[in-house]
């Protein structure tokens, strides 16, 4: 058997991070036993599906880089299919039109809830044959009312329901639509899905749609329900818990590596390890290992991770991504260093993306202020001597490399009989505004002689005019 899993998102929004677990999940899993992952975009519900969602779904996609093998695949070209099926059910006898209004339905709910009974449509029209012209009606699926329906879930284990407490739910709106329990049926059976990995939410909808199945002939595919994400107030995750669009953490500076990484321990473990490949992702990754529980979404250990991924993946990768950012901030990359050196530079003080970019503006943009704190600290007087001297000492240096210039600094101090703190310090606000940047001479070899010289001369103006 060819393992196939599906990732089928309705397009009313964005990629949220649920659904990224989902997706993950799923594409471990064929990747793992050399199967396909399929693309499926659920967009039947036609008041809120929209183009940008689908778009912000692609995108979100390739962000993270969970390539599929087939698809997308949209519902909506399909309702020939659908409206077949539909109608081999009716044929079949395991379907039937409903004419309940919505106002009895109502009723007949008031009812239930009044006599404590579980509200559920009691199948007055369960006996109705064929269509009946002129009244408006849905299709209803003619669930069994006897026996039980035994969920084989890879992640729950069994979970048992008896048919007596599933209802005959709508298959066809009364306009012909298909709705969700009939198109997720027919596509899974027609896409050959082996394996369902989805949310613990669609366990009550599992049943409904086995018992489908079996009056279509098909076989069934194996289930595995995740357990939901929750925020860290216990409540399930959402948007008053901060970013939950999987672009909003692409915004904020996240590698996309980092993400899956903590997705993927969000229910799953593979001993204590903590950061994985993605190789050893789908290496390590097995349905048996998911944990039964829910999750709870931390942002201080995704932080934690995103800095780890920051300091220790291939340094041309993450220049790759901080391009992006540095776009962001209207800043052509090419107006100065390259990126991956300066990705070497920053990363160890750098805990995202967007903290790097803002602190390397100053390799590609001259600045006309200055830090208030570190002026005071550092453009003492005497100061702006001590920045003549460096600028003509190293207007002499010839190869403008991290060594030579370090080398300069170093004699000009000796020289001047100052601690080395004295001399680099007022050169580092000179060049980079700032008392915070990477080891001088890394931030000098970046900035390149031209714009060393002319910002010292800059400062030394500047701190003759406090004067």
């Amino acid at each position: 058997m060819t393992i196939t899993t599906r990732f089928a998102p309705s397009p009313t929004g964005y990629l949220h991070v649920g659904g990224a677990r989902t997706a993950l999940f799923s594409w471990l899993y064929a990747r793992k036993h050399g199967g396909k992952f399929i693309l499926r975009i659920e967009d039947t519900d036609l008041e809120r599906s929209t183009q940008e969602s689908v778009n912000a779904i692609l995108e979100g996609m390739a962000w993270l880089g969970l390539d599929y093998d087939a698809g997308p695949f949209y519902q909506t070209h399909h309702f020939d299919r659908y409206k077949e099926i539909i109608q081999q059910l009716l044929v079949q006898g395991d379907a039937y039109y409903c004419y309940c209004s919505k106002d009895e339905l109502e009723q007949l709910r008031t009812e239930q809830m009044a006599n404590k009974e579980k509200p559920r449509y009691n199948g007055r029209c369960r006996h109705s044959e064929g269509r009946e012209e002129g009244r408006e009606a849905v299709v209803r699926f003619k669930n069994p009312v006897d026996g039980v329906v035994t969920i084989k879930d890879l992640v729950k284990g069994d979970i048992v329901v008896a048919n007596k407490e599933l209802d005959d739910l709508i298959i066809a709106r009364a306009d012909g639509s298909p709705t969700y329990n009939l198109t997720v049926v027919v596509d899974d059976m027609d896409m050959g899905i082996s394996h369902v990995i989805r949310g613990d939410d669609h366990i009550n909808n599992t049943p409904r749609q086995m018992n489908i199945l079996k009056a279509l002939g098909a076989d069934l595919p194996n289930y595995a329900h995740l357990p939901m994400i929750l925020g860290s107030d216990g409540a399930r995750l959402s948007k008053r818990h901060g970013a939950v669009s999987v672009m909003q953490f692409r915004d904020d500076g996240y590698l996309p590596e980092a993400l899956l990484n903590y997705l993927v321990r969000l229910g799953w473990s593979h001993g204590d390890q903590e950061i994985f490949t993605i190789d050893e992702m789908v290496e390590y990754f097995e349905l048996d290992d998911v944990n039964v529980s829910a999750s709870t979404f931390n942002m201080e250990k995704l932080l934690w991770l995103n800095h780890q991924y920051i300091m220790n993946s291939d340094p041309a990768h993450v220049a790759r991504h901080l391009s992006w950012h540095i776009g962001q901030l209207g800043i052509d990359p090419a107006d100065g260093p390259a990126l991956v050196d300066v990705v070497k530079a920053q990363r160890e003080r750098s805990k995202t993306l967007v903290e790097m970019a803002a602190a390397s503006v100053y390799f590609y943009q001259d600045f006309d202020t200055y830090d208030e704190k570190a002026v005071k600290k550092n453009f003492t007087y005497g100061s702006d001597q001590v920045l003549a001297h460096l600028h003509d000492n190293l207007a002499t240096v010839n190869d403008w490399q991290g060594e030579a210039v370090h080398q300069c600094v170093i004699n000009l101090a000796e020289t001047l009989g100052l601690n080395l703190g004295k001399v680099a310090q007022p050169l580092r606000v000179a060049v980079c505004g700032s008392a915070v940047s990477p080891a001088i001479d890394v931030t000098l070899a970046l900035l390149g002689k031209e714009k060393t010289l002319a910002r010292i001369k800059k400062a030394i103006l500047y701190i003759k005019s406090l004067n």
